[in-house]
């Protein structure tokens, strides 16, 4: 049985999700939760292991298909080795990025199909679906000066790719945030990272209301 809740921040390069999963983590320690941040691809040993391979990867690099599969891989001992075990105690899981990724890059992005994820997803991790997504949303061009200003002009093997391939994957996450209006939360991640993170909390408070 889960007892805690799982939320998760999505979006493109540079919107601002590690930096709105920190603060989500300080407010919801200042109020006496257990709370546990987390990342993907990674989180667990095997997990970050796979991310090198993922982010950095040898020779050519991988096609879309070897990409979610890899991911899948990491997302299922990610679930299982911290993810499920922190709900099933009742702590709070943050998480910069899941499954949605995966249907915005390799699927939007790559050209997967989502019912194929979704498979993917059902066999490695029992099809589990965070309790509320905040999906971060800026413009193309304040995400590359940002990105600028984070990385140095230095991008990983996904971050780094080309500006028509971030554009599909910024409609694929419109699209699965319209389909499930109940899960989603769009937000204007174009503002000051005080701003957006009040916009957070406001979300999260019928959430907080139950956890008192």
């Amino acid at each position: 049985m889960i007892e805690g809740r799982f939320i998760v921040f999505e979006g493109g390069e540079g919107a601002g999700k590690s930096t709105q999963a920190r603060m989500l983590l300080d407010a919801l320690q200042a109020i006496g939760l257990e709370v546990r941040l987390t990342r993907e691809p990674g989180g667990t040993p095997g997990a970050e292991a796979i991310r090198q391979l993922l982010l950095d990867p040898p020779g050519e690099g991988w096609n879309a298909a070897s990409e979610a599969l890899l991911f899948a891989a990491a997302r299922a001992d990610h679930v299982e080795r911290a993810i499920l075990p922190a709900l099933k105690r009742g702590a709070w899981v943050i998480s910069d990025r899941f499954v949605d990724s995966s249907r915005a890059y390799q699927g939007g992005g790559g050209g997967i199909p989502d019912e194929d994820l979704m498979a993917l997803h059902r066999i490695g991790s029992g099809g589990i679906l965070p309790h509320l997504t905040f999906l971060l949303e800026i413009d193309a061009q304040l995400a590359t000066h940002r990105l600028s200003q984070r990385d140095g002009g230095v991008s990983d093997a996904i971050g780094g790719r080309a500006a028509g391939y971030h554009a599909q994957v910024a409609t694929a996450f419109r699209r699965l945030a319209d389909a499930e209006p109940q899960r989603f939360i769009r937000i204007d991640g174009s503002g000051d990272a005080e701003r957006t993170h009040h916009r957070v909390l406001e979300a999260l408070q019928p959430f907080l209301g139950a956890a008192r």
